[in-house]
């Protein structure tokens, strides 16, 4: 098999390759670009695992970044382990094709007790005393101690929150240097995130960014002139584009006010109680899993939710089979957001009942996605210096609460989701084998096979080597 790397840059799309990106726009006019149709929801979790098996949501069972476990009767969100994905992966099918195959997994999700050799994910470790400190996971385990020795300690706090920035994602491509220096894997999945963050926080036009794009192109630049130093080939996509949204959907609240969502009081603060509830919405980006859990008031929901503005489809069975997304994960209904719009998570009617977590920094417990979490509340006098105080609780081992997320949804800048109208918002796939590329524009379902076929060409010619 021919070497491959496949760097995930991710939200880059058509419309941000430019004057902000030299290196690689002469990397891509040196090859082929094809469009990919985004999976729905195209979001990071649905993706890659549709990339990863050549499957839809439909059978892999991945219906957005969470979903809610019904028999828990709780939302989940950022799960880890690779065993919820239902469907062979790559690395397996490539196994049976030549048993000498190996893989490292950098950071792509679902990255825990998977068949893959070699794997590295964020895993933090949660002490009882309340902090939350930066590690991760790694397979065999025996590499976690060697890399931080080496790297230092995976930044968290920069691949998630308001404090992002681009070394998390020199972090991981320095980690899949690591990698490919002592083991050299077959195929390595690395993960770059960086525009993830700036999209959503400042805008979408390759202007407003222009700083974030130079980075990546000059962290892409890096791993491309790497591995191809190794001789191996390199395969760029992303999982989704990005575009511009203002109008936030408080779907939760439009669904409490009906009376079908039910809370409960903790410590005079409201949680959302998805099992007693009649119907609520778990939030992703621009997709809603509406669950019904009181059978009679389905029709009475989807009325419900085809009058909130900002809501441009809502897939009952039949629109969820022609969307690929009818799988028992998700919900009787699911809401996709016009282009503008977006949905938040917010359940309460009143900020001063909201959650204690909802000011935080917390993915696992707020039953939805919160891009939010991206600010620090403007309206906090002196943030800094708060900030610092709390830092020093925790320096201290103090219980601490860094409550300094804001709640206005009005923020958010960029969303993803649903299928983007404009091909140049649309994720890409980029290769210099264009031989392989016999499109412009390829279905998510058709990346698993192409990644295939790149190491399935012959190390010399670079003909495809049939694989049976």
């Amino acid at each position: 098999m021919k070497r491959t790397v496949v760097i995930n840059v991710v939200g880059l799309s058509s419309k941000l390759i430019g004057k902000h990106t030299p290196k690689l726009k002469s990397w891509i006019e040196q090859g082929q670009l094809a469009t990919i149709k985004p999976v729905l929801p195209a979001v990071t979790c649905s993706a890659q695992s549709t990339y990863l098996t050549g499957e839809w949501p439909s059978k892999t069972g991945i219906v957005g970044n969470g979903w809610y476990f019904r028999d828990d009767c709780e939302v989940k969100f950022w799960r880890q382990s690779n065993k919820l994905v239902q469907a062979p992966k790559i690395w397996d099918l490539a196994r049976k094709i030549d048993p000498s195959f190996t893989c490292a997994n950098l950071f792509w999700w679902y990255n825990m007790y998977s068949t893959v050799d070699y794997g590295v994910t964020p895993r933090p470790m949660y002490p009882a005393d309340g902090r939350k400190i930066p590690d991760i996971y790694t397979q065999p385990a025996d590499l976690r101690p060697q890399l931080q020795a080496e790297l230092g300690q995976f930044p968290l706090f920069k691949f998630w929150g308001p404090a992002t920035s681009i070394e998390s994602s020199q972090w991981i491509a320095e980690s899949a240097k690591w990698t490919e220096n002592r083991v050299s894997p077959t195929l390595s999945l690395v993960y770059l995130p960086h525009l993830d963050y700036c999209l959503q926080k400042v805008g979408c036009e390759p202007d407003q960014i222009s700083q974030d794009l130079q980075e990546i192109d000059t962290l892409c630049g890096e791993l491309i002139d790497f591995y191809e130093g190794k001789g191996v080939q390199v395969i760029i996509l992303s999982e989704y584009g990005i575009t511009p949204v203002n109008k936030p959907i408080h779907i939760n609240r439009v669904l409490r006010e009906a009376g079908l969502l039910q809370v409960r009081e903790e410590l005079g603060l409201e949680l959302l109680d998805a099992g007693a509830s009649k119907a609520f919405a778990v939030a992703d980006h621009q997709l809603a899993h509406v669950y019904v859990n009181e059978p009679t008031v389905l029709g009475t929901v989807k009325g419900l939710l085809e009058g909130i503005e900002g809501i441009d489809l809502v897939l009952d069975g039949t629109g969820k089979q022609e969307y690929h997304i009818d799988h028992p994960r998700a919900g009787e209904l699911v809401a996709v957001a016009k282009p503008e719009a977006w949905f938040t998570y917010y359940y309460w009617l009143d900020d001063k009942l909201a959650p204690d977590f909802a000011r935080t920094v917390d993915i696992h417990r707020k039953p939805g996605y919160d891009p939010v979490e991206l600010f620090i509340d403007p309206k906090i006098p002196l943030a800094k210096g708060k900030i610092a105080v709390k830092l020093l609780q925790k320096t201290l081992g103090f219980r601490y609460l860094m409550d300094v997320i804001p709640l206005d949804a009005n923020l958010v800048k960029g969303s993803h989701g649903h299928i983007p109208q404009s091909s140049q918002d649309c994720p890409v796939f980029i290769t210099h084998q264009s031989q392989l590329l016999e499109e412009d524009t390829i279905n998510p379902v058709d990346v698993l096979q192409l990644m295939l076929n790149h190491l399935l060409l012959d190390s010399k010619s670079d003909v495809l080597i049939p694989s049976v």
